[in-house]
């Protein structure tokens, strides 16, 4: 199997110079970033807030990195110690260099970089194939986990056409001219075009080829095996899954798990209601604060 990596030097060096300077206008107030070694290649990591406490780790979606977060790291960062990651194979700081074949790589993946950071336990933040990952980490290491909140994460169904168009559109909008986008957001339902320094970006890596598995659904035996104190944020509008039948499906398989389904919002959930991903990540993070 192939790795993520870009096409060439060029298409490279142009993203990195495009990371840093939105690294520099986006994230609020001071941070450290850490390169860690992995079985799978080299992660960025940014970490910030407090030293003491147990951190919120935040997992971005497809095509995304630890900037997808900029907004909500003042109001976490405020109480609680916080790492932003970078995955590995997707744009952003990391360096594959062994493929991740599937869920259990990817978890994998993700427990030697918690390791590595001499993490014992974290409060695993998703958002769509980030969710993916984080669920298929708490299956496989289990006691690493002390909360779950997953925003609208893929594996919970199987991705349809209607997905793949919302991709295609909103890509294409995001190419708009910066005045048309506010517009065209709400024609296609996906504010994160609005986000135009993070837009920059990704024009900026065309030149990056993403070769990770596809977030095939978790099965029933597997979705009824979560043990961590889980919250399922779903958008109501979501393009990647029918909200209401995996809520029916979560409350039958997971019944100990919260489900909420955010009104109005789409698959864009955290720039959709920034306030109820917020909420929701500090209320799981406070349930289990040590």
């Amino acid at each position: 199997m192939r790795i993520s990596e870009f096409t060439n030097a060029k298409a490279e060096a142009r993203f990195r110079t495009a990371y840093e300077r939105a690294l520099t206008q986006l994230w609020p107030g001071p941070r450290t970033a850490l390169d860690v070694p992995t079985g799978f290649g080299t992660t960025r990591v940014q970490r910030t807030g407090p030293a003491p406490g147990r951190p919120i780790v935040l997992l971005p979606g497809s095509g995304g990195n630890a900037l997808m977060w900029h907004a909500y790291i003042e109001r976490l960062a405020a109480h609680h110690p916080v790492i932003a990651v970078d995955t590995i194979g997707e744009p952003g700081a990391s360096v594959q260099t062994a493929p991740i074949k599937d869920g259990q790589d990817a978890a994998d993946w993700l427990e030697e970089l918690l390791t590595a950071l001499d993490v014992p336990t974290a409060h695993l933040v998703g958002c769509s194939y980030g969710g993916w990952i984080a669920l298929h980490h708490q299956l496989r290491h289990p006691g690493r986990t002390a909360t779950l909140t997953l925003v609208d994460p893929a594996g919970l169904a199987d991705v349809g056409r209607r997905f793949y168009t919302w991709i295609i559109l909103g890509g294409l909008a995001a190419l708009a001219p910066r005045a048309l986008r506010p517009r065209l957001a709400r024609a296609v339902g996906n504010s994160a075009i609005l986000e135009a320094e993070l837009m920059t970006l990704m024009r900026a890596s065309t030149g990056f080829r993403r070769r990770l598995p596809l977030a095939a659904p978790l099965d029933d035996p597997e979705l009824a095996r979560l043990s961590a104190p889980a919250l399922f944020l779903l958008g109501e509008r979501s393009a990647l899954h029918d909200a209401r039948a995996v809520a029916e499906r979560l409350h039958r398989l997971v019944p100990a798990a919260r489900v909420g389904i955010v009104p109005g919002a789409g698959h864009s959930l955290t720039t959709d209601d920034p306030a109820a991903v917020l909420d929701g990540i500090l209320t799981m993070a406070s349930s289990q604060a040590s």
